[in-house]
């Protein structure tokens, strides 16, 4: 349907002048953009005054709600202090050093040391970087190749995006010849007839060995995973998955990444996704959570061998030879200081673990609809996989655009959800109480029930 705007309104200005990433153009000029004016709390509001509960966190980051005073005033108080620096040169200031130190102190391996960046995107692809350097410090120049995941989602820079195994990268001629990709850790879509977890895990780990035996163990320079995948679909791994693919990945000396951009700092009910899951990674990525939204902002932690690795490297050019000029931004790191205290000292984690299991309820409770193939999740994040048919896991037709349908109908339920694909995701702020989580799933049921509906009477007006 195309909404007529009027010419001076948000929605019309934002027509003429924003470009959105991730969003269908054509569809947008026909609907119009949804223009978000303030937030308190888990709601936001729009330009006209419309309540919508946040069951995103925006993206997945803003955890502590959308009106935090203390976090806001750390912020103003820097602001006023000393508003801006960099890390480059052997420079620094003051609350950076703070919150590198901070990072270190509850990081779930040991770490030696903490490089800032501006986003999840810019620390996946820091974290390759200092392999590729690594290895080429050891003369093992042909050490290049990172093993990613089927479905997986890294970032957006041109090497993160080639990580990122989702078909959609083809528009940019991508992915880069460095990147192969293995196995999806999907159990409910990837099983064999009749397979358990744990022989899916032993094949996963079987097609891990095969592809480096393939490739050459000498030529892998890293493995790359996030604990649960986010934009993959929420899509928490089977019992054992990492144990059996760290495994693989020692017996042949190869780094593992573990992408903690989403899952870092709480979201999985543990204050990191390696600790949820048994991981022993060498470099940890961090982003969303470490400044609850409120900057941009993201980390890479290294492992003691790795840092020392990399300053052998680094001596052939005299310096570490990667930046960004607002990474580690001093303004950033007062909000991350206090975003950390708030969790760790204010309550925020403590209201994770508390509400978790009701939220995992909850949504566990929407396995009957006759819509749900999967209900998934761990902690404060969650997945319904939409089919047609539940008994033989078929989606619906691509022109249905199911997930996008379900999204736009809770609109109207004052609920905001993420569609991917043939899912609709949750991961709401960590602030969120029961009485709110059962408004979200309420909202859902809703607008599940109506679209069911809907679809069922546009079908049977086709026959």
């Amino acid at each position: 349907m195309n909404t007529v705007h009027n010419p001076n309104s948000w929605e019309a200005r934002d027509l003429r002048a924003s470009l959105h990433g991730f969003s269908n153009l054509d569809a947008l000029q026909q609907s119009g953009p949804l223009v978000i004016e303030r937030g308190e709390g888990v709601y936001v509001y729009d330009v006209h005054g419309r309540r919508y509960l946040e069951g995103n966190s925006g993206l997945w980051n803003v955890v502590a709600g959308f009106d935090n005073d203390a976090i806001a005033r750390a912020g103003c108080d820097q602001l006023y202090r000393f508003p801006a620096y960099h890390t480059f040169f052997g420079r620094n200031c003051q609350p950076t050093i703070e919150l590198a130190e901070r990072l270190v102190d509850i990081a779930p391996v040991p770490i030696s040391k903490v490089f800032f960046t501006n986003s999840g995107s810019e620390a996946n692809d820091t974290a390759v970087k200092m392999l590729w350097m690594i290895h080429r410090g050891l003369e093992q120049p042909e050490r290049r190749k990172i093993i990613s995941r089927k479905n997986a989602y890294h970032g957006t820079t041109a090497l993160t995006a080639s990580l990122t195994g989702k078909d959609y990268v083809q528009a940019f001629g991508l992915p880069l010849s460095e990147v192969v990709y293995t196995d999806c850790p999907h159990h409910w879509r990837y099983a064999q007839s009749g397979e358990s977890e744990s022989a899916f895990v032993e094949r996963l780990a079987g097609n891990l060995e095969q592809l480096i035996q393939r490739e050459g163990a000498g030529t892998i320079a890293g493995f790359i995973a996030e604990p649960v995948m986010g934009a993959g679909g929420v899509l928490p791994p089977p019992q054992g998955y990492f144990e059996a693919i760290q495994n693989v990945l020692r017996k042949h000396d190869i780094p593992l990444i573990a992408d903690e951009v989403i899952c870092g700092l709480g979201r999985t009910g543990e204050m990191w996704g390696t600790q949820t899951f048994h991981i022993e990674p060498d470099v940890i990525v961090t982003s969303k959570c470490l400044t609850a939204g409120y900057f941009p902002a993201g980390a890479v932690l290294v492992s003691p061998d790795i840092y020392d690795k990399l300053m052998r490297a680094s001596k052939e050019f005299e310096e570490f030879p990667h930046g960004f000029t607002t990474g580690g931004h001093p303004v950033g790191a007062a909000i991350g200081l206090k975003v950390l205290e708030l969790l760790t000292e204010g309550g925020i984690f403590a209201n994770v673990k508390e509400v978790a299991p009701h939220f995992q309820h909850r949504l566990n409770g929407f396995a009957d609809h006759p819509f749900v193939g999967e209900a998934r999740g761990v902690g404060l994040m969650g997945a319904l996989e939409i089919v047609a048919d539940k008994s033989t896991k078929t989606p619906f037709p691509a022109s249905v655009a199911v997930g996008d349908l379900i999204a736009d109908t809770a609109l109207t339920h004052g609920l905001i959800i993420r569609p991917l694909g043939d899912s609709v995701v949750f991961a709401p702020p960590f602030i969120i109480t029961t009485s709110q989580i059962d408004e979200l799933f309420d909202a859902l049921r809703s607008t599940l029930d109506q679209v069911q509906s809907e679809l069922a009477r546009a079908t049977a007006s086709a026959r």
